[in-house]
């Protein structure tokens, strides 16, 4: 339209910068377009259109290490995973462990969630309450995968303490807990000795059905897994006498811990809350699991 740099600029209200808008129309006048004839700085060697190809077709394939796919197309690793970020935009995903399901425990699995859907809402699953028990131990929880120390040599760096000493028969203590949407109810700690069906009757189903009863009021269900002093019929039949609802032996899965909030996330908030540098001794394992047990966010539950 014959309009000047200045009237561009004006128009496009400062989205482009003056400066560039005289660029442009020089090169329109010069080659009669803004299209740059080559990229700018410096030709792509590594990064290449031929080179993201291969990249996605050789992870298409099989599972390749970044070293290992570096080595193959000749580049250095960096290159590589650029290349699978930016162009690719890929994120290098953990491995994460699951149950290994027969096909006899599939079908029980698909029996149980039908079992649920025609028999509860949402919001009576709200009034579940979970429950589970594990054992801790003075050789708590450590990650290798986060702790690394810097050094010229391995000996130095042992020196700077990179040995993790463990036990091989460590003091432990179990724990139980029970959960709803709720929040999580008292811990319960068995210091010696292991869970039998008449101690799981006469010490923790009692405090079990209290707490239910404290959390949730007069109508819930409890869940228990298939563990040997929960499936006694002693311990069923202690069920069917004093909670409100239960889910029998029968009718819960096994091989299912995935469906339970402990063992995919429950358990794994208390071992990270808790200080493991500190505990040394059984009364301070104790001290830290009733303490951190308090620290879950309800936002976690």
């Amino acid at each position: 339209n014959g309009h000047g740099p200045t009237k561009i600029y004006r128009d496009l209200v400062g989205v482009v910068s003056l400066q560039t808008i005289q660029l442009w129309i020089k090169k329109v006048r010069n080659t009669g377009s803004i299209e740059l004839s080559s990229p700018p700085g410096r030709p792509r060697t590594a990064r290449t259109k031929a080179n993201i190809l291969k990249a996605k077709q050789r992870l298409d394939q099989k599972r390749v290490s970044t070293r290992r796919l570096a080595a193959e197309m000749n580049i250095s690793k960096s290159s590589i995973h650029r290349i699978l970020r930016k162009d690719l935009d890929c994120f290098p995903y953990k491995k994460i462990k699951q149950p290994k399901l027969t096909d006899v425990q599939k079908k029980k699995r698909v029996k149980f969630e039908n079992w649920v859907l025609n028999n509860y809402t949402k919001s009576d699953i709200a009034r579940w309450l979970f429950s589970n028990e594990k054992y801790f131990d003075l050789n708590g929880i450590y990650n290798n995968q986060n702790d690394r120390i810097w050094a010229i040599s391995r000996e130095e760096a042992n020196k700077r303490g990179t040995i993790y000493e463990t036990t091989k028969f460590p003091v432990k203590v179990m724990v139980w807990f029970g959960v709803c949407s709720e929040r999580l109810s008292v811990p319960m700690l068995f210091e010696d000795g292991s869970m039998d069906a008449q101690r799981y009757i006469d010490e923790v189903l009692p405090i079990a059905l209290e707490c239910g009863n404290e959390m949730l009021g007069e109508h819930w269900t409890y869940q228990q897994d298939g563990a040997r002093p929960h499936i006694h019929y002693l311990s069923q039949k202690w069920c069917i006498d004093h909670f409100p609802s239960f889910i029998s032996k029968d009718r819960w899965p096994p091989n299912s811990p995935d469906l339970r909030p402990f063992d995919y996330s429950l358990w794994n908030e208390l071992t990270k809350l808790m200080n493991w540098k500190k505990i040394t001794t059984k009364e301070l394992l104790i001290q830290e699991i009733k303490h951190y047990a308090k620290k879950i966010e309800k936002e976690k539950i």
